[in-house]
């Protein structure tokens, strides 16, 4: 059992059968036509030759196919981890330099690393820090940053770095300078690609306009009008070896490698649950990120960059029909034959095509109408999304996401601290027990304050407790005689909180005012017990249901 639950191929291989392989073996072919000018354009983002999108496929696929919990997902490059990859080592070389490739790839070799300790040490659930408005406003953010970086290659001008407002500048700036025969080469691919995505979308568009570019280019002559294109690359598998490794520049890399791994586990995590959803498979978190590490591992081994589960290339094994990761190994096998047999074909391949395929791939991940949505639901949590969405267009794709997560964190620190109360009341005919602010028909007692907190007693809420009580009481009228604490809600309670309940208790006593709870449960009430809390308040005043409590008042004061 230990076995299969470290290689999760061996669970469901034994029952595979022919038919699933024919549905796998179509299912492979389309993930490759989607795959292959995608990672070409991602290692456009990445700032790496188009070739080693390509390395970085074959082994990643083959390891998540043998660790992997999830039966069609689907590993490989991925815009917002490339972008990130970008940043990152950009801060360290240029692209120019023969050093960012091997930085690329020991940055990939270090989000390995970092992914198999969380699994070996069960933390699968730091992706739990990254709320989904974070998560949707930074990937909104990434989409625009990704799409703005692609345009001086669509438009044949010169870019430049800087933040979305300063790359967005600087193209309307040189816009008179953009060079026609990129531009339209460039925009017609564009427009290829929405036509065969809107009318036919079971042709692979990206695949089939790369190789209508490609014919174009060779049959008029694109070069020769100015249009920059792949001018060969040379058939082969990469060299295998791990990267070089150097100390120097150690913490720039692991604040990339941190923000990949949280973003990318976070998207990996989102595919891999969408397939289950579909298919009804258990999900393993810890082992999810054990094949996340492996795979980057193999990826840096083989002269890749990084790679996480792919939400857009899942979806698409799922409508091709895959039944299980068969369809990875199949595709997998499809790459290596190409990069062996049929990478001269994608000679004379115009850059301003590969970026018309990324802007294309980015519009599709482009969910404006889920701010829209958001801000319908919670103000709150739309202004923490638009936060995360403008930190990336603002300051940095690692801050953009880094503001996001520190006000989600403030924000539950809010609710923890103050997570709000309510004075209940008796539902008519009914033994149910309502806030009287929201059911105006339930029936209070005179003398009784019924006080309900929303949320477990401990220390940064303890003495937000004390004071709304205490203010609630004051403006009760008629006089308060009982307090009745709805105690339901204390999941948990400390120390502070229990001595914050004494003291509370004897300011009750000295105004006459009695204190009492309603169904505590048994550890919360055990921890009372230990502190003497119940002994100082009286058992008698400890009641298992809120009309208990509410009979004993009326018994001694009819």
């Amino acid at each position: 059992m230990k076995i299969k639950h470290l290689f999760p191929i061996l669970q469901w291989l034994p029952s595979y059968n022919a038919n699933c392989f024919r549905a796998d073996m179509i299912a492979g072919l389309t993930i490759w036509a989607v795959m292959i000018p995608e990672a070409m354009a991602y290692s456009a983002i990445a700032g790496v030759p188009a070739i080693m999108g390509l390395y970085t496929v074959p082994l990643p696929l083959l390891v998540y196919s043998i660790l992997g919990t999830s039966k069609t997902m689907v590993i490989g490059p991925d815009s917002a981890t490339a972008l990130i990859s970008a940043v990152t080592i950009g801060a360290m070389a240029s692209t120019e330099n023969a050093q960012y490739l091997s930085l690329t790839s020991t940055l990939a070799l270090l989000v390995g690393i970092l992914f198999s300790l969380l699994g070996i040490l069960k933390m699968g659930w730091v992706a739990n820090f990254i709320p989904m408005p974070v998560m949707k406003g930074f990937i909104q953010g990434l989409v625009w940053l990704t799409i703005i970086g692609q345009v001086p290659k669509t438009l044949g001008i010169v870019g430049n770095s800087g933040n979305f407002w300063q790359k967005l500048i600087h193209i309307i700036e040189h816009s008179p300078a953009l060079h026609l025969p990129t531009t339209l080469v460039g925009l017609s691919s564009l427009v290829l690609l929405l036509f065969f995505k809107r009318y036919y979308p079971k042709i692979p568009a990206a695949l089939t306009t790369v190789v209508f570019a490609i014919l174009m280019a060779r049959i008029f002559h694109f070069q020769q009008h100015g249009v920059e294109v792949i001018s060969s690359i040379a058939t082969g598998m990469p060299i295998f070896r791990l990267p070089t490794f150097s100390l120097n520049n150690l913490d720039v890399m692991m604040g990339g490698a941190f923000a990949i791994v949280l973003v990318g586990y976070a998207e990996s995590l989102g595919a891999a649950k969408a397939a289950a959803e579909k298919y009804g498979e258990e999900i393993d978190g810890n082992q999810e990120l054990i094949s996340y590490g492996l795979g980057n591992i193999a990826s840096s081994v083989s002269s890749g960059f990084v790679v996480v589960g792919s939400l857009s290339k899942t979806s698409v094994a799922i409508e091709a029909g895959a039944v299980s990761q068969v369809s990875s190994i199949v595709h997998s096998i499809l790459v290596i034959l190409t990069l062996l047999f049929l990478m001269p074909l994608f000679s004379n391949l115009p850059y301003a095509t590969l970026s018309a395929v990324v802007i294309e791939a980015m519009l599709g991940l482009s969910n404006l109408n889920y701010l829209k949505r958001l801000r319908s639901i919670s103000t709150l949590e739309f202004g923490i999304a638009i936060a995360s969405f403008m930190g990336v267009l603002f300051l940095d794709v690692l801050l953009g996401i880094a503001v996001g997560v520190v006000l989600s964190l403030l924000l539950l620190l809010d609710r923890v601290t103050n997570p709000g109360f309510a004075i209940l009341g008796k539902l008519p005919d009914e033994e149910m027990y309502r806030d009287i602010a929201r059911h105006r028909e339930s029936i209070t007692i005179a003398g009784l304050l019924i006080f309900r907190f929303n949320g477990s007693l401990f220390f940064p809420n303890a003495n937000n407790f004390r004071s709304a009580l205490l203010k609630t009481i004051q403006f009760t009228y008629p006089p308060v005689l009982q307090v009745l604490i709805d105690a339901e809600t204390f999941n948990f309670i400390d120390v502070t909180a229990i001595e914050m309940l004494s003291k509370l208790n004897s300011t009750l006593r000295q105004r006459d005012i009695v204190l009492s709870l309603a169904r505590v449960r048994d550890p919360v009430r055990d921890l009372m017990k230990k502190m003497e809390l119940e002994k100082q308040i009286g058992s008698q005043y400890f009641y298992e249901r809120i009309s208990d409590g509410m009979a004993f008042f009326l018994e001694n004061h009819p």
